[in-house]
């Protein structure tokens, strides 16, 4: 293959192409502000990604030149899908990468940012695997930024230097998200509630967030803890560090980490740095349930924005404007529905920052039902826990009343008498 210059393989990109750019904490700053010197040039290129973490791309100035069609969407994209400038495609984070593997939606280009080859010529796709791997797979022009300070990270990240058609040598850090500056009491309460839950040998998945933060600074004392997520962030580091993580008892990927993609700090990125035990796989692979539930007393813990009293839980989207996406929570809801004494877990505040109940009658009108009632067994809120599993709608509605926010639980009350007619 003949290797272009990075100017002409930008230039392969032209007005109406559809690409794919390397998203969350591997997103490749530098060359997405290379293509955004060709916005003149260029009308409604559309692109795709998960959880952008730069405006390149939804800056206002370049509306008519680049069009983001999300899989998952970050605070950047947020007020470009609200204004109809950008939009989101709904879909499982585990069946994304059929969208190219079956050429549903066809790639002109991806652009990623990896770590410099090894000695056999191989480049590592670094913190972030997902539905990258598939578009690497699938596009039709692979473009690259080679970053020393992109990780090489293990798994199936690896992509040789032939096969890149077009690359730009810039370092740069990687974008950083500290979940611990954000974390309130009412979160860490959470955390220590939702920690109770696991038992020893446990494995886990953790979701985006500051929750899944608090529970791993409470997981010291625990033994034996595996790690089978989509995610993982900088609580993973100590645990594994002082023994409580060691993947002894897992049965998908025995003795390693694994996840599909990492974000947090530089000191975890460094830990991650050419380590064995930390394996990073497509995301049809760690997202899949069948696979998930291979996993003994699996826990799954992931966050939600409302719950209604019979358990449909929106955690996308604050009513008709659209916050984040599906992503992975029904994938390892499932799956760890499935495994063997495994826990599915949400977790969310019983009220916002503002005092509005997260524990609501009905969801907001507009808000996308992420996870069905039937999925959701336990719930956790800073005032306590209970399972829904296997009860009906007036049980569903009373446990709900007595883990929401005292000051919101006697009008929960009386809309429960009003819709069931009586509580059990």
């Amino acid at each position: 293959m003949t290797r272009m210059l990075i100017d002409q393989g930008l230039s392969l990109i032209k007005s109406g192409s559809r690409i794919f750019v390397h998203g969350c904490a591997a997103t490749p700053q530098y060359l997405n502000r290379l293509l955004a010197k060709r916005a003149n040039e260029l009308k409604r290129v559309e692109i795709m990604g998960i959880l952008p973490l730069d405006n390149t791309f939804t800056d206002p100035k370049f509306k008519d030149s680049f069009f983001v069609n999300s899989l998952f969407a970050s605070a950047y994209v947020r007020p470009a899908i609200a204004n109809g400038t950008a939009s989101y495609i709904p879909t499982f984070l585990g069946e994304m990468p059929r969208l190219f593997d079956q050429n549903i939606l066809s790639l002109d280009a991806v652009l990623v940012q990896v770590s410099p080859p090894d000695r056999h010529g191989y480049c590592s796709l670094g913190v972030s695997v997902e539905v990258t791997k598939s578009a690497v797979r699938n596009a039709k022009t692979i473009i690259a930024q080679i970053n020393r300070h992109m990780p090489r990270v293990h798994g199936d990240t690896f992509l040789h230097i032939n096969d890149i058609h077009a690359y730009v040598e810039h370092d740069e850090p990687l974008i950083e998200v500290d979940y611990s500056q954000e974390v309130t009491d009412v979160e860490r309460q959470i955390g220590r509630r939702v920690a109770e839950l696991i038992d020893d040998r446990s494995t886990l998945q953790m979701g985006v967030g500051t929750v899944p933060d608090c529970v791993l600074k409470c997981l010291e004392n625990h033994k034996d803890l595996s790690i089978a997520s989509e995610m993982i962030s900088d609580g993973v580091v100590p645990l594994i560090q002082k023994g409580v993580i060691t993947n002894r008892y897992k049965k998908f990927h025995p003795g390693k980490t694994t996840s599909t993609f990492i974000m947090g700090t530089r000191k975890l990125y460094d830990f991650v740095d050419d380590n064995p035990n930390i394996c990073l796989l497509d995301v049809a692979i760690t997202n899949d349930p069948a696979q998930i539930r291979q996993n003994t007393k699996m826990c799954s813990i992931n966050a939600a924005i409302e719950i209604d009293l019979t358990g449909q839980v929106c955690s996308e989207s604050l009513g008709t404007m659209h916050y984040s996406g599906v992503g992975g929570q029904v994938d390892f809801l499932r799956g760890a529905a499935l495994s063997h004494e495994g826990k599915p877990i949400l977790a969310l505040p019983s009220q916002t920052t503002k005092g509005i109940s997260r524990i609501v009658n009905t969801l907001k009108e507009g808000a996308g039902v992420t996870t069905t009632r039937a999925h959701v067994h336990y719930v956790v809120t800073e005032y306590g826990v209970t399972n829904l599993f296997g009860k009906n709608y007036q049980q569903r509605a009373k446990a709900l009343i007595d883990i929401a926010h005292p000051n919101h639980r006697e009008t929960l009350e009386r809309a429960a008498y009003q819709r069931f007619k009586n509580l059990y």
